[in-house]
């Protein structure tokens, strides 16, 4: 599945974008600040979530525009699928699939996407909450239910804790009909991270030694177990701290670099990047097999730091999977050893051009 066609309307820099390209490469090329990126992350928002930026949905609006925003895509498939808000509300988002209303969470069962960022290159680095987002996007891949079971354990997980900082204390019964929703959805969230932590180790043990890193993953921190009576149990705790302290939300991705047997944190910048895209490289593998369809990848300035060996080598594993694949950068250079298909594009102060491809604006 792939998109066809895109329109932006006073999204980021685009009073009104529309493209139609092709299913495989889509190249956008130009100097920072461009407007690239906002493409990209306009395609993100086609799944649920906040988009590659994680930002906020009024900050996505454009600044001289009349408020809201609107993004839309006919798939490969004739589906019609937008997502935006309106002036009066910035921050609701609304969902439309085939003109009718829906959940966020409905996107995910109509195209898998996936994407790498220079921000994303902090991974290994960063907060267990970074790489607990990053998991949960490669789990939404696989099984789209797993955003309704977040999206519920947030929300049961807000109004508990809401409820135990009331001064004259919480509803017992009120109380417990939150921790019973938080175990029910919690126990879906952590089957589905082990499941698909599993199935991606498996994969990347048994792939042939490459140019791009193999990585070991593990889940640390909350395991599972009865999490209703670990909530009981730590109510006065929790009520102190002022916030949970066991469950789903309190566990991390552990990864490790196979051929040298150490943390992905302790490895080199290079070696952190080149793990990252082997473990997105395979997961898209993976969403193939399983879906019968190779996911939608948005790749953001992914070539500039690669020598051009791994340059040669992410186009050729890229074009094998033979899925859409978004990417930027600052020089057409860097993407001469693609296809001749591929749809190239030039971005400059919010304009675009076509240099060659099958593409329309």
């Amino acid at each position: 599945m792939a998109v066809a066609r895109l329109t932006l309307t006073d999204f980021r820099s685009y009073p009104l974008l529309q493209l139609a390209v092709p299913p495989g490469f889509v190249v956008l090329t130009g100097e920072n600040g461009a407007g690239k990126t906002n493409i990209l992350e306009a395609v993100s928002l086609l799944a649920p979530g906040r988009g590659l930026r994680g930002a906020a949905l009024a900050e996505m609006a454009r600044s001289d525009g009349p408020g809201g925003f609107a993004v839309a895509a006919r798939l490969t498939d004739a589906t019609e699928i937008g997502t935006g808000t309106l002036a009066a509300a910035p921050e609701r988002r609304q969902v439309r699939i085939n003109a009718a209303a829906a959940a966020a969470t409905a996107l995910s069962e109509r195209l898998s996407v996936l994407w790498l960022t220079p921000a994303m290159d902090r991974l290994f680095s960063d907060s267990a909450g970074g790489r607990r987002r990053f998991l949960d996007r490669l789990v939404l891949a696989l099984e789209p239910g797993h955003g309704h079971h977040a999206a519920r354990y947030e929300a049961a997980m807000r109004a508990r804790n809401k409820l135990l900082a009331e001064p004259e204390g919480a509803d017992p019964a009120w109380l417990r009909a939150l921790e019973a929703g938080m175990a029910e959805h919690g126990e879906a969230l952590a089957g589905a991270r082990a499941r698909v932590v599993a199935a991606l180790t498996e994969r990347l043990a048994a792939a042939p030694e490459g140019p791009f890193a193999r990585a070991a993953l593990a889940l640390e921190g909350w395991r599972g177990g009865d999490l209703a009576a670990e909530l009981r149990a730590g109510r006065a705790r929790d009520a102190a701290a002022g916030r949970t302290l066991a469950g789903p939300h309190r566990s991390d991705l552990a990864v490790t670099h196979i051929g040298k047997g150490q943390p992905a944190a302790r490895c080199s910048t290079g070696e952190q990047k080149a793990l990252l895209i082997g473990l997105v490289l395979a997961h898209a593998g993976l969403v193939a097999e399983r879906l019968g369809r190779p996911p939608l990848l948005l790749l953001d300035e992914v070539a500039a730091h690669l020598d051009p060996g791994r340059r040669a080598a992410l186009f050729e594993r890229l074009a094998a999977m033979g899925g859409q694949v978004w990417m930027t950068g600052t020089e057409p250079a860097l993407f001469a050893e693609l296809p001749g298909a591929t749809a190239r594009l030039a971005v400059a102060d919010g304009r675009v051009a076509a240099l060659s491809g099958s593409i329309s604006l």
